[in-house]
């Protein structure tokens, strides 16, 4: 596409160059820049994209855009392209659009955003369409999805992929014949405008709990940045028992469809009424916010509920493991919320005792630490703390912050560092009828320590930790 014709619908200031020359990509990251891409020019939170002009010119930027004024950009040659846009986050969403075709005009888009439970909702969305007949993409946490199937990994784990990486994907599932993208829309995700041009048919706004409340700089903030979804989408679904979500819907100009633990869209249906085939009330609820997805898209009740008995969690929430009498659930449950309702579930499941291993990620939400301290201590039988994501914190320094909300807890509490050991110790433990729990990286195969990442998969290490003590079972 000519640059002409990117910018053609778009403000800018032309600062340098010619806009009649070809653009082959765009990007915010120089890492990606190609021979003829625009660089965009964004500030985040911990770089500055002004770092990396010059490296974007050597990999072959033809054009850079920027949002500032003041700037000395005296060292850029004069034959590249500089332009000045009001805003370079909407830019890139536009521009990445554009480029592609707007490809989300000729797709059902539904996202979902919520603290916890925004993977297992997707999902089930994906799983009821699925079962309706209809050709589906879920795009998340853990992957790209089609009609189920994995079919890539996500980088870092990323909840909601920036612009430039997401539409030339929804592209690729109009290409495909998908009718239906189901979309994780984090808070981060929706304050830097990565979904500002994609068209949401429905939103669905599940709960706002604690996380990610430092990165946004406060509690407003976060719930502010939620709120975004509501100024997106056509349709709203909100969980109803959850009184912030509640109050975020005020001033919206329609009515959106509520679900709650006692009713779908206002109309009363007990769990055994709806009979979902997954283990815990939270995954009820998840259901719940499910069929008011397609019961939004103007399929009848009755059709859904035909079709219930597929539903099934995604990799790494509530994800089972069972040997010589043991029952080991890997889940990603890495907040306070998210760790008790995960706990209540297997409590009322019937576990002779309950292990939980656990830990917090570094460098960021310090507050939810003693929190989860205490949950895990007041629904566990045994407690073994260790490393999750410990970035570049030192890890003992995470574990005492969670300990100290464990005062007043009679629970038995361990502490091994590393992860690996304390998931051995935990299985080491366990006797026929308990069941271990190992929270908070659920389908990551990393794991990030000080500056390196390295390769780690949870179960995969329950897996090994059974080797090992059969091993030790028959050398003794």
């Amino acid at each position: 596409m000519l640059l002409s014709e990117l910018m053609k619908d778009w403000p800018c200031t032309l600062l340098q160059g010619s806009i009649r020359q070809t653009v082959l990509g765009i990007t915010e990251s120089s890492k990606r820049v190609e021979e003829g891409f625009v660089f965009i020019v964004r500030k985040g939170t911990i770089c500055d994209g002004m770092e990396f002009i010059k490296e974007a010119l050597e990999k072959g930027a033809n054009t850079i855009v920027v949002d500032r004024v003041d700037l000395d950009l005296s060292y850029i040659p004069k034959e590249i392209t500089v332009l000045r846009v009001p805003d370079s986050t909407l830019f890139v969403s536009y521009g990445s659009a554009k480029l592609a075709g707007f490809p989300g005009e000729e797709l059902e888009i539904i996202a979902v955003t919520g603290t916890n439970g925004k993977t297992t909702v997707s999902h089930f969305i994906g799983q009821l369409l699925e079962a309706v007949g209809c050709r589906t993409a879920v795009i998340g946490t853990t992957g790209i999805y089609l009609n189920g199937v994995l079919k890539e990994h996500v980088q870092d784990s990323m909840t909601t992929m920036p612009a430039e990486r997401l539409h030339p994907i929804l592209r690729d599932c109009v290409d495909q014949k998908v009718t239906h993208v189901i979309l994780e829309a984090s808070s981060l995700g929706l304050s830097s405008n990565r979904l500002a041009h994609c068209p949401i048919s429905v939103g669905i706004l599940l709960n706002v709990g604690i996380d990610h409340y430092a990165e946004h700089g406060g509690k407003q903030q976060y719930i502010e940045a939620k709120k975004q979804l509501i100024r997106l989408a056509k349709k709203m679904i909100v969980n109803e028992d959850d009184p912030i979500c509640c109050d975020m819907c005020t001033e919206m100009a329609s009515e959106p469809t509520y679900f709650s633990s006692a009713h779908i869209n206002r109309k009363p249906y007990t769990a055994n009424e709806l009979n979902v085939p997954v283990l815990g009330k939270h995954n009820e609820m998840n259901a719940r916010a499910a069929i008011c997805a397609l019961l939004s898209l103007g399929y009848s009740f009755e059709e859904i509920h035909s079709v219930l008995s597929v539903l099934h969690l995604p990799s790494g929430r509530l994800q089972r493991f069972y040997k010589d009498g043991i029952e080991v659930y890997v889940d990603y449950a890495h907040t306070p919320d998210a760790l008790q309702v995960v706990l209540e579930a297997l409590r009322d499941h019937g576990a002779q005792r309950l292990f939980t291993v656990f830990g917090c990620g570094g460098d960021r939400d310090h507050e939810k630490r003693p929190q989860m301290g205490a949950v895990a201590a007041l629904y566990s039988s045994h407690v073994i703390l260790t490393s999750d994501n410990p970035r570049s914190e030192e890890p003992s320094q995470i574990i005492l912050d969670i300990l100290s909300g464990t005062a007043g807890f009679s629970t038995p509490i361990d502490v091994l560092l590393n992860r690996k050991y304390a998931i051995q110790y935990a299985i080491r433990m366990a006797q026929d009828g308990d069941v271990v729990l190992i929270a908070g990286k659920g389908h990551e195969q990393t794991q990030q320590i000080g500056g390196n990442v390295y390769p780690f998969c949870d179960m995969e290490e329950v897996k090994r930790a059974f080797i090992n003590k059969n091993r030790a079972d028959r050398d003794s």
